[in-house]
Parts: structure tokens; C-alpha cells; sequence
């Protein structure tokens, strides 16, 4: 988890003071940065650490904040892809989601396969909506995850360089938008080519086939 700092500075020369704001620096580099600034005697008060979604902590709500992530999944990252049958208006969904939990490394993979699909770029955003669904049956709150796939629409719809003139496309960005920000969950987006995105385009694959998958499994501290 990324935070900013944030202090008002006090100079010596004449008692001014400023407002100061960093980059984005890790959660435990971030405390140990304040503390250095602390002891400089210059700041007018503690310094507070600041989210992307824009929440505000103090040291101690911080480093609570650290404790309680290391007992829920964190270091996410997750893979979607969506195929489509046109014939049958039918998508298959696909989703890789890699995550730690209390020092263990873990793999879920699931799919889907849903009726009453437009297209293809719909697929995807269903199998986006899905990786979103088990994230929050997952437990996931008020952490950042990198989200990997090969729809290049989607990932720049999402983050407006693309707009979207399908109305059923704006429904699926307000669904999607809303429960990132009702689980706290900041999107780190990272487009890939079909070529790396292979298990969750099996995954997607196999549903379509009328393949059921869902299963968790324990990883290798290397894998």
C-alpha cells in the first residue's frame, strides 16, 4: 500500500511555514520518513499519510491499519479475460486472482459463463465485474491490486482515455467504478497481450465449454 506525506513546515528563518506533500511512497517507508521529519523539530505538527482514495491517517491509525493488512489479502494481483459465442449470445468469464495472506502466498482461479451477452467488449466487462465479485468474497478492502488483461477498451475506457458511447458500457463502468470504491480498493491497471494472459482466457475458454472451475490453492513461497 502506497501513501503520501503530508506535514506544515515551520522555518527557522522568520517562523514562516508551508505545506509540504511527498510522492507516493510504501506504507512502512512512509513511517519511517515522518520520523525522520519529526525530528527535524520543524514540523507544526505530526505529519498524516494520505491515500489515493484520499483517506487520511495519523501514525497510529497507520500503523494499526499495517497490522490488520497482514490477516487480510493483500499484494493482489489479478488476471480477467472474456470470450464470446456470438451463436449462442453466451460469454465465458475467466479469473486469476495471486494474493498474501499472514505470511502465505495463495492462487484462486474461477469461471463463469453467462447468458444474454451483446459482445465481446461486454464479455470482458463481465469478467472484470466477476474478478471484482470474488475480490470482495475474497475480503478485500482498502488495498491496491493490479488488475492484468488483454482488452484494450476496456482498460481505456476505464481510465478515460477511450469514451464509451454503448450505453450498456457506461452501466458496467458505473458498476465497476462503484464497488472499487465501495471496497477501497485502488485499481492499479496493467493491459497485456492475449499472449500473457493465457490462464485467464483457459479459464474463459473452459466455461464456454461448460467447464466449472473454482478452486484456492496454497502456493510455493517461489511460485
Amino acid at each position: 500500500m502506497d501513501v503520501r506525506i503530508q506535514w506544515n513546515y515551520r522555518s527557522l528563518v522568520g517562523k514562516k511555514r508551508v505545506r509540504f506533500t511527498s510522492d507516493p511512497v510504501s506504507a512502512q517507508d512512509a513511517l519511517i520518513f515522518a520520523g525522520d521529519i519529526e525530528k527535524t523539530g520543524r514540523a507544526v505538527q505530526p505529519p498524516e499519510f494520505v491515500a489515493d482514495n484520499g483517506d487520511i491517517w495519523t501514525r497510529k491509525e497507520l500503523e494499526k491499519l499495517l497490522k490488520k493488512v497482514e490477516t487480510e489479502p493483500h499484494s493482489i494481483t489479478a488476471y480477467f479475460d472474456g470470450g464470446y459465442d456470438r451463436a449462442r449470445r453466451m460469454a465465458g468469464l475467466g479469473v486469476v486472482i495471486y494474493f498474501e495472506q499472514d505470511g502465505i502466498k495463495y492462487r484462486i482461479r474461477k469461471n463463469e459463463a453467462v447468458s444474454s451477452i451483446d459482445s465481446n467488449n461486454e464479455a470482458e466487462y463481465a469478467a472484470l465485474w466477476l474478478l471484482l465479485r470474488e475480490l470482495e468474497l475474497l475480503g478485500s478492502h482498502h488495498t491496491s491490486v493490479i488488475i492484468r488483461g488483454d482488452s484494450q477498451v476496456v482498460f481505456n475506457q476505464l481510465t478515460g482515455d477511450w469514451p464509451a458511447y454503448e450505453e450498456e458500457e457506461n452501466r458496467w463502468l458505473d458498476r465497476i467504478e462503484a464497488k472499487l470504491s465501495e471496497l477501497g480498493l485502488t485499481p492499479v491497471y496493467e493491459p497485456l497481450p492475449r499472449t500473457e494472459n493465457k490462464e485467464a482466457d483457459m479459464l474463459a475458454g473452459q466455461a464456454l465449454a461448460g467447464e466449472c472451475i473454482q478452486s484456492r490453492k496454497q502456493l510455493d513461497i517461489h511460485e
